[in-house]
């Protein structure tokens, strides 16, 4: 039976996975009431967790090296009391080499290779190129649909990756090509990484430390 997180917790774990983001976003990202999610992110700017600041017009918050100590604690606590981790264990084995081959698809959206240019810039008018790695990335999608299962079996706060994918999949279709890696929507991209980062965080591992 699938396990629900603490709101406390996907708050601050919310902001892991965003990056940086405004407490709207951030009460999205797990259907939190806006209310209870600045509350949260007030007492944890307290504790030193996370920081708010601004870029330009743009402000919202992220974590400190503390907060992802934090966040990483609970986290391991959490799969810890239900009996999650062997799951997530081996979901993440599985999904390693799906991700070495989702990097080398987007490499092949926003390149295309010309005569003395091997790393020429696809501008999408070589529909042929384009169809060859949408049929990768939706192959992926495909691919990924058991994983997202097995997580969302044991944890509910992994439930909606796959969905969301195959909406970004179904704009891209549509003509929407930032859709595939843009990072200001919902892109393929956007969703693979929060997964990627939802399993490492999880697990306590380091980005980087596996292909």
């Amino acid at each position: 039976m699938t396990a629900p997180s603490d709101p406390a917790m996907l708050t601050l774990h919310a902001v892991r996975l965003l990056g940086f983001a405004d407490a709207p976003k951030v009460a999205a990202r797990f259907g939190l009431g806006p209310a209870e999610t600045e509350e949260w992110l007030l007492d944890f700017e307290a504790y030193g967790w996370v920081q708010r600041s601004s870029f330009g017009e743009t402000t919202g918050w992220s974590l400190t090296d503390s907060g992802r100590r934090e966040n990483e604690s609970r986290l391991a606590a959490e799969l810890d009391e239900i009996g999650a981790r062997p799951v997530l264990t081996d979901v993440h084995e599985r999904f390693v080499p799906l991700n070495g081959r989702f990097l080398e698809a987007m490499t092949r959206w926003q390149t295309r290779p010309l005569p003395g240019n091997a790393m020429a810039a696809n501008d999408h008018t070589d529909f042929g190129w384009d169809d060859r790695v949408f049929t990768t990335l939706a192959s992926l999608g495909r691919r990924l649909e058991p994983l997202n299962a097995a997580l969302a079996d044991v944890l509910d706060r992994f439930d909606g990756y796959v969905e969301r994918y195959e909406r970004a999949l179904a704009r891209i279709e549509n003509g929407e090509y930032h859709w595939a890696d843009g990072i200001s929507v919902d892109s393929c991209h956007t969703v693979w990484m929060q997964l990627h980062e939802d399993l490492i965080a999880s697990l306590g591992l380091v980005r980087g430390s596996q292909p």
